[in-house]
């Protein structure tokens, strides 16, 4: 029986982490690697570079030890470039993940899922999600979002984020409610969830519309904007939002705790 658990299957995910991944080291040719990124303050398009490199051997490391590593390759080797150390990075990464069925088992951070599917999904979208920072960057337009991934990346981050890293962090929100999601895209009806915060607890599930609409609060966008909203890259306001917006502030508060 499969374990995936989001909304896109595991090959389109491995497909999309490599042109993801393509993409962002393409950006970085395009712009001084001194450019400031906006959404990481005090970082350059460099650092950003060497960082998701960083974490694509992070996730290596992860699977090969079966166990979350103390140690792993996060800067470039003496003569090496950031460029090259980011581009041998996610090479091996997709190599190693698609050397595995993504339903085997693998050591990851979440209960819920420890195969390595879990690291096809997360691999994409922490590729992703700085693609979108360094294409803002490097001033090469408005990024594009395919609509199929935006939807799994806000399932990604109100049931892994929201429902799970904030608990293991120990953080949780201090008023009780209900938050509603409408992802709008072209899927009939569109995808929808719900996220309950309130002192001791935060989880998040995939709902029916009706559902989503019984909610506290009830924020409304684009597949690309409810993403990028929830991994901070757009203002609190960029969504449509009705009821109380304390509650889905609280909320998009407690996210930026959960993904820095």
């Amino acid at each position: 029986m499969s374990r995936e658990l989001g909304t896109v299957d595991h090959g389109r995910l491995l497909e999309a982490f490599r042109i993801e991944a393509r993409l962002l080291g393409e950006v970085a040719h395009t712009a001084s690697p001194d450019v400031p990124v906006l959404a990481t303050p005090g970082w350059t398009l460099n650092d950003l570079l060497q960082h998701v490199g960083s974490i694509h051997r992070y996730a290596v490391a992860w699977l090969r030890r079966g166990r979350r590593p103390g140690r792993w390759r996060t800067a470039p080797a003496a003569g090496e470039s950031v460029a090259g150390f980011y581009e041998s990075g996610h090479e091996e990464l997709a190599a190693e993940l698609a050397a595995h069925d993504p339903e085997t088992r693998a050591a990851t951070w979440w209960p819920a899922d420890p195969t390595y599917g879990f690291w096809r999904r997360r691999a994409l979208h922490e590729t992703l999600i700085h693609r979108v920072d360094a294409e803002r960057a490097a001033a090469t337009g408005v990024p594009a979002v395919p609509e199929d991934l935006a939807t799994d990346g806000v399932d990604e981050a109100l049931t892994l984020y929201f429902g799970h890293r904030l608990t293991t962090m120990g953080i949780s929100g201090t008023r009780h409610g209900t938050v509603g999601f409408h992802a709008e895209g072209s899927h009939p009806g569109g995808h929808s969830w719900i996220a309950r915060a309130g002192p001791g607890e935060t989880e998040a599930w995939r709902c029916a519309p009706s559902e989503a609409d019984t909610a506290d609060a009830v924020v409304t966008g684009s597949p690309a904007t409810v993403y990028l909203w929830l991994w901070g890259r757009t203002p609190v306001t960029a969504t449509h939002t009705e009821g109380d917006h304390e509650l889905s502030a609280q909320l998009w508060a407690l996210l930026r705790l959960a993904t820095r």
